[in-house]
Order: C-alpha cells, then structure tokens, then sequence
C-alpha cells in the first residue's frame, strides 16, 4: 500500500496535527516502511505456531516463605520523624 503525502495530511488533519512539508515527507516515507513490515509479516506460514503472549517461557520466582525474626519495633521507628507509642505518625489524608 502507497502512502503519499495527501493522505497523511488527510490524517494529520483528523488528528488536529499540524505538519510542515518536511515532517509530511518524512512521515509518508516511514509510514510506507512500516506497511512493507507488515506486508512481509502477513506472507509468513504460521500455521504451525501457537499463539503466545510471550516469546519466552515466563516463571515466577519466588523464595521459600520461611518465618525469620522481625526488626525490633524500637529500630524500625529509630529514624522516624513522628511516631507514637509502636507506631509511625502520618498526617492525615483522608477528609
């Protein structure tokens, strides 16, 4: 498919894009390569291919949730601008 300046500009004009002549140019151009991709992408056989969200096999990665002594109340708080008695003072958000 041939994109040609006119079109571009129909589409710019749509979008409330202003496009100088150079940018016309330069767009038409790009936009042309980009159909040639997709054109090349719709000659592939792909019938043998599963769909796939990925192109990687994806796992998670998760550690062994294993109990562990937690940080003393009085450490977490040691740097904290406002706490009261084991907790940490916010200000208030909601109103």
């Amino acid at each position: 498919m041939s994109i040609d300046k006119q079109i571009v500009e129909h589409v710019a004009h749509l979008a409330r894009i202003e496009l100088g002549e150079l940018e016309l140019s330069r767009l038409s151009k790009q936009l042309e390569h980009i159909l040639g991709f997709i054109d090349k992408l719709s000659s592939l056989d792909i019938e043998k291919t599963h769909p796939t969200s990925h192109i990687l096999p994806i796992n998670n990665v998760l550690r062994e949730d294993t109990p562990k002594v937690s940080i003393p109340v009085e450490k977490a708080l040691l740097n904290a601008p406002s706490k009261k008695n084991n907790f940490f003072v916010v200000p208030k958000i909601i109103e």
